[in-house]
């Protein structure tokens, strides 16, 4: 997975409050759960909040991360769909990717559906 320096910076000087450093809560922890998960992109598997989604894209743009899964299921996730496409992250169909969470049958990380995202 991509690194984000503000993030690694953050996680490896044990910043208590990352909105203080100018860091977006809903990014950092997708990349921590993503990291965790042992996913290659960036997954967003709890909800992203409408004034998430102008600092999450500039993050992204300005970190070089053209690629992104969304793998949450919450109700509005048409409405985000189409605020990321306004910034140039377009569908580009379905993929699967680590769940943060342990499959009791295999004793594997579950393997979960996910909208992948990729920048024009």
């Amino acid at each position: 997975m991509k690194k984000i320096t503000a993030f690694e910076n953050a996680i490896a000087n044990q910043v208590k409050d990352i909105r203080a450093e100018g860091i977006n809560a809903t990014a950092f922890w997708a990349y921590r759960r993503s990291e965790d998960a042992g996913n290659d992109l960036i997954d967003f598997s709890e909800v992203i909040w409408d004034e998430d989604i102008d600092p999450i894209a500039e993050t992204f743009r300005e970190n070089g991360i053209t690629e992104f899964t969304i793998s949450s299921t919450f109700s509005g996730l048409i409405p985000t769909l189409a605020a990321f496409e306004k910034h140039g992250f377009k569908m580009a169909g379905i993929t699967e990717v680590n769940a943060t969470y342990t499959d009791w049958q295999t004793n594997q990380r579950a393997r979960i559906p996910a909208i992948r995202m990729v920048q024009d």
